[in-house]
């Protein structure tokens, strides 16, 4: 029996061989070729255009002419409709200035524009468009109005009713669409084949020809006398088809909007003064209606009457407890029109103005009493680690870039010498820091002038000589002292520093990361955390900032640290991100050796990761925003700018100058009493400012604010300010 099995065997394995060969084969033909898609390189170009080459690619081109984009629109018209291309306008799109073309079944677009900001020199883009449901362009037909997503078009053609109708028979038939049977009717219990219209014919067609997964439903053509002999043209999809019971898609300004729906969009917000949801539902009016009529009630409104309508034309007055409204649905083309406006009442406006004060008051009640907790403790901890740090004079640093000595315990210095501006951190004491500005800028010539404030967590001296000054001011900032100096005195080019060691390039940092990622077991989540963050870690916290009146955060902030080599957190966070539907922004990414940064878009608002190195372990900070929560608190800063608020939580008013501005913040400005504090606009930068108060010394700092940032800056009784990040 083996012996008979073989060769029946052989040839079974033979016949699959060739069965796999051919499907390949057909494969790669489809690879090869898509015959739906134009080959936009192919087509044909007014003389003189000349290739942009730098932008186009497979699926587009793009070429320049020495003519105004007025003359090219027209020009480009006559040449594509010589080579067979018929130009439409879909629904709802008369306006659009990109042309659209059709020929046979395939689609084109093609936009027009003046060339690096000259008008005289036109820019012309060729873009292949699908035409994912076909319907036949009679020759000479005008007013096309045709949607290549959906069946529908509108067009009026050349001939007598009679004509149209066998000439539309044969044209679907050719293009893969048959009438419709009543078997095949029977699917849709309303389907009703026997329908007329007045003046004209309808007729129904199903589509045989295989769309693939796009399923087409069956359309309904309409005939209708126009005049002249010539005849108007409806295809769209047959009514019986459509959804007589809508669901509700998404809101548009708190405001509900079945759904499928070609287009929506909104004005307002469900807490705006007024608001309004538009759009465009691919449904009857009466099914429209209809879910209007039971949605409105559900959430709460009232249809109070009816305007009288037509059978394409429906207005009601709606109301709610705190609103007035009306919505209007009309029809246009296949689609039905959707407009529903709401305006709150004045006693609903003073109600919720009402509700924000009160919501305001606790919040910056809360947030006062939060600054004054956290600037008692910073005060103890200063005076806790400036114990803790050695008071013992400091020699002179070296390598030394700044035209005024340094000591040798600088750190992290950044001196800008066309400036005038020098700033470092030191892991010595306040006290011997300011002694060894004292002994050398006066073996240097330099003169002190008395200040008021010298204590063991700051100190402010001023310097000068010979028509130069000098300010500084050391203060005690965690583990370490930060010193800011600036003045004539700083005034001086950079001194050439000694050969540093040489970078790794961005090709060898890329290995180096990649080598960690491969020798390193992958981090696990912790699926508790409300932002991402490896179980194996040492530290960590999460800090948010919540507007007032509201529940929801508008800045999350992550900060841990991982006993993990910085390119497996970094592989990390990329992975976890993806999966939350963060979007990475590859072209802001900075990765080093030993520290990255990386901008996101995450479904809220803006996000930052940024990693480093330190006592053997990766350290994270993850912040993210949520822009529709801080635009609804007005802290949402202007595109490409900062925002700075102001408070002063003190017995006595305040001035702060920034920028060369001085404000003058009153006594009590971020409590109850007044609780609403300055907003300043800012660019991105970092700002020295100075902080006066009658009676003390003035106090100097400085802040930095980064585009899309918001930071609040309370002062405290002392003069010192607290910066707190709002988002």
């Amino acid at each position: 029996m083996s012996k008979l099995r073989q060769p029946a065997t052989a040839a079974a394995r033979l016949r699959l061989f060739a069965c796999g060969l051919l499907l390949l084969a057909s494969c790669a033909a489809t690879a090869r070729a898509d015959d739906a898609i134009v080959d936009v390189h192919a087509l044909p170009r007014l003389e003189g255009a000349v290739d942009d080459t730098s932008r186009s690619d497979r699926y587009r081109a793009i070429y320049r002419l020495p003519t105004p984009p007025a003359a090219t629109t027209v020009a480009t018209q006559q040449l594509l409709s010589a080579d067979g291309w018929v130009r439409y306008v879909r629904p709802l799109e008369e306006r659009n200035t990109t042309l659209n073309y059709k020929k046979g079944k395939q689609g084109l677009s093609v936009s027009f524009s003046g060339s690096g900001g000259r008008m005289d020199i036109s820019e012309v883009s060729y873009s292949p468009l699908r035409i994912y449901a076909d319907l036949p362009f009679p020759d000479g037909a005008a007013d096309i109005v045709f949607d290549e997503t959906r069946p529908y078009l509108s067009c009026i053609v050349p001939s007598s009713l009679d004509a149209a109708q066998a000439l539309f028979r044969k044209e679907m038939t050719a293009i893969g669409w048959q009438p419709l049977t009543a078997d095949a009717a029977a699917r849709w219990p309303n389907a009703d084949l026997s329908e007329t219209t007045p003046n004209g014919v309808r007729a129904f067609y199903d589509r045989v020809a295989n769309d693939g997964p796009r399923r087409q439903n069956p359309v309904m053509l309409t005939l209708t006398r126009h005049g002249d002999g010539k005849t108007n043209v409806e295809i769209r999809v047959a009514p019986f088809a459509l959804p007589a019971q809508l669901e509700a898609g998404d809101d548009r300004a708190g405001l509900p909007m079945p759904k499928p729906a070609k287009s929506s969009q909104s004005l307002g917000s469900a807490t705006s003064p007024s608001r309004q949801a538009k759009g465009a539902v691919i449904a009857e009016l009466p099914a429209v209606l209809a879910f209007y009529t039971s949605e409105l009630p559900a959430r709460g409104f009232r249809i109070d009457a009816a305007a009288p309508g037509t059978p394409d034309e429906v207005t009601l007055k709606v109301a709610s407890a705190e609103e007035t409204g009306t919505l209007k649905l009309s029809r246009s083309y296949d689609l039905t029109m959707v407009e529903l406006s709401m305006r709150a009442s004045e006693a609903a406006l003073a109600a919720r103005a009402k509700a924000k004060k009160d919501a305001d008051d606790r919040f910056m009640a809360d947030a006062a009493a939060m600054a004054k907790q956290v600037i008692a403790a910073d005060e103890a901890r200063r005076a806790a680690q400036s114990g803790a740090m050695s008071d013992a004079p400091v020699r002179a640093l070296p390598d030394n870039p700044a035209p005024i000595a340094l000591p040798e315990t600088a750190e992290a210095v950044e001196f800008d010498g066309s400036q005038g501006r020098l700033e470092f951190n030191s892991g010595s004491s306040v006290k011997a820091l300011a002694g060894f500005f004292r002994s050398t800028l006066k073996a240097a010539g330099y003169r002190e002038a008395p200040t008021v404030i010298d204590n063991p967590t700051m100190a402010h001296l001023e310097f000068s000589a010979k028509g130069k000054s000098v300010s500084f001011t050391i203060m005690q900032m965690g583990p370490k002292v930060n010193v800011t100096a600036d003045g004539t005195g700083l005034i001086a080019a950079a001194k050439p520093a000694a050969q540093a060691a040489a970078q790794p390039t961005k090709e060898q940092i890329k290995e180096q990361i990649q080598e960690q990622i491969k020798d390193a077991a992958p981090l696990e989540a912790d699926p508790s955390s409300a932002l991402p963050v490896p179980k194996e870690r040492s530290a960590t916290s999460l800090s948010t900032s919540k507007p007032p009146g509201f529940d929801t955060p508008v800045r999350l902030q992550l900060e841990a640290s991982v006993p993990a080599e910085l390119g497996a957190v970094l592989a990390f966070y990329r992975a976890e991100l993806a999966k939350r539907g963060w979007q990475e922004k590859a072209e802001a990414a900075q990765v080093s050796a030993d520290k990255a940064r990386l901008a996101f878009t995450s479904p809220q608002g803006p996000a930052q990761l940024t990693l480093g190195r330190a006592s053997g372990e990766t350290s994270i900070n993850l912040v993210q925003k949520n822009a529709e929560a801080a635009a609804k608190a007005e802290i949402l800063p202007k595109p490409g700018q900062a925002k700075l608020m102001l408070g002063n939580i003190g017995e006595a008013d305040a001035v702060l100058t920034i920028n060369r501005q001085a404000i003058r913040i009153a006594a009590g400005t971020g409590s109850p009493r007044t609780p609403k504090g300055p907003l300043l606009d800012l660019p991105p930068g970092k700002y020295r400012y100075e902080i006066k108060i009658a009676s003390r010394a003035p106090v100097r700092d400085t802040i930095e604010l980064g585009a899309g940032d918001a930071w609040g800056l309370m002062v405290g009784p002392t003069g010192q300010a607290l910066p707190l990040p709002l988002y």
